[in-house]
């Protein structure tokens, strides 16, 4: 899915808004939890892999290692587009990984701009461990400086392993 909001730096990160489609909902009425973890894949997608990013060419060879998911909340397809806020938390020499804050895109606060980011506790709490893969070798690889100064900008030191502030 191209999601139409490339998203934008914050202080804390990058923020996305994903839109949440009628078929993410379980029979609870909220976003299942495989449909969530492609949510959370979606919105990595114009951070890491939109032409121009310096780490546009992971899209041919990245792999998810570890994936990691804590729900402090239900959120349910009439709060979309969620509020997708990404950062990293380690960065090594193959790897990496990215931490994410959900928060439904339709606060408590009405009349909030969609655009800004959603304050509050996430609702969603997750983190991916992501490899550079070669994918002609099968094996991994290096980043590159370029790709390693991009992250850099995003390296949020207070986060965990599993995302979110300590």
């Amino acid at each position: 899915m191209l999601i139409e909001d490339a998203g934008r730096a914050t202080e804390d990160g990058y923020l996305v808004q994903v839109p949440v489609r009628w078929s993410d909902m379980d029979v609870f009425g909220h976003i299942n939890h495989a449909r969530m973890v492609t949510l959370l894949e979606e919105a990595r997608i114009p951070w890491l892999f939109y032409d121009g990013r310096p780490t546009a060419d992971m899209r041919h060879g990245c792999v998810v290692a570890d994936l990691h998911v804590k729900y402090a909340a239900q959120l349910r397809h009439d709060e979309g587009p969620l509020q997708v806020a990404m950062f990293v938390s380690e960065l090594r020499a193959v790897d990496f990984v990215v931490g994410y804050e959900v928060r439904p895109g339709k606060s408590a606060s009405a009349g909030a701009d969609a655009g800004s980011p959603a304050i509050g506790k996430p609702a969603v709490v997750a983190s991916t461990r992501l490899v550079a893969f070669d994918v002609d070798k099968q094996a991994l690889r290096r980043l590159t400086p370029d790709e390693k100064d991009y992250l850099k900008q995003f390296l949020r030191p207070d986060a965990g392993a599993t995302g979110g502030r300590r």
